[in-house]
């Protein structure tokens, strides 16, 4: 008998593979191909308080091993995701992860109020958003601006919080060690590093944004390094997230420190990819003899 289920912060995933924030909407695309009660957890399409319509012109662009996205946070709203999505994912059988993102702390902390009361399982805190207040710069970046949102959004949270860093940090280390000190209950790592592209006919930058998110296999050995020196720092779950595109990068996430993953970008290549991760990892585990992830997380 071997054991998939892993449980994080009080809730129980049947498997460790998560839909990662962005790469997955909230699920209805992807039902077409597999059940969704086969996932471990999906974490949904950033919400922030209000709805967004996001960002004009280009907003995805493959690049060598991967992909630049500025999409611009376009979601239906806090307010429109529990009516429009939530009843929906209500019946999926599998664990709910709102990711909430916010460009004012206060923002952050209306959003949660309003899901504390929903049946959504955990909170997924994005601290890449820009904070409009300090002239743009993430919340994610210096370890003093995230300590003060997540230690704001804690106070209010009802559900296990779960907080999202950015590779773009000035140490992500020194950030993860913030973010426990200020309440998170677990993390997940990383989200895209800043990148961008240039059109050379046209002499300009592919987005209007110029600066893009940059995603998928070329960054994994980066995130793989990073969910490593976070988990020999901090002593709470972690969730490592950056170019798994099959259950050996799911393997080696684990074995570097983490919990469980979430599969993004790879999403777009095959919708299948996170079925064929489960089923990777489970036969893995049988023909190595592993009866618990707990028996190879962090033997790194």
């Amino acid at each position: 008998m071997i054991k998939t289920r892993v449980n994080i912060c009080g809730v129980e995933f049947k498997n460790p593979v998560i839909a990662a924030s962005g790469t997955f909407g909230f699920g209805r695309e992807y039902s077409d191909f597999f059940p969704l009660s086969k996932l471990g957890g999906i974490s949904t399409k950033g919400l922030t308080l209000e709805k967004r319509e996001g960002n004009k012109g280009i907003r995805i662009y493959e690049t060598t091993g991967g992909l630049l996205n500025s999409i611009g946070l376009q979601n239906p709203g806090i307010d429109g995701f529990i009516r429009e999505e939530l009843p929906y994912l209500e019946k999926q059988d599998t664990v709910i992860i709102a990711n909430v993102g916010g460009s004012t702390i206060e923002e952050y902390v209306k959003a949660v109020e309003r899901l504390n009361e929903t049946s959504i399982h955990m909170i997924e805190l994005n601290i890449s958003c820009p904070n409009v207040k300090e002239g743009g710069m993430a919340f994610g970046i210096k370890a003093e601006t995230a300590y003060e949102v997540v230690s704001q959004v804690k106070k209010v949270c009802k559900k296990p919080l779960i907080v999202k860093l950015s590779p773009n940090a000035e140490n992500i280390v020194h950030m993860a060690e913030s973010c426990v000190k200020a309440g998170a209950d677990g993390l997940s790592l990383v989200n895209t590093f800043s990148g961008m592209a240039i059109d050379i006919r046209l002499r300009k930058p592919v987005f209007d944004n110029i600066i893009a998110g940059l995603s998928g296999p070329c960054i994994k050995p980066i995130a793989l390094r990073m969910v490593y020196e976070v988990s020999k720092a901090v002593n709470v779950p972690i969730i490592g997230i950056g170019g798994i595109m099959n259950y050996e990068d799911a393997l080696e996430f684990i074995m570097a420190g983490a919990w469980a993953v979430q599969v993004g970008s790879g999403n777009f290549i095959n919708p299948y990819i996170s079925l064929e991760i489960i089923e990777g990892i489970e036969s893995f585990m049988l023909e190595e003899g592993i009866e618990g992830l707990d028996q190879i997380r962090g033997v790194v």
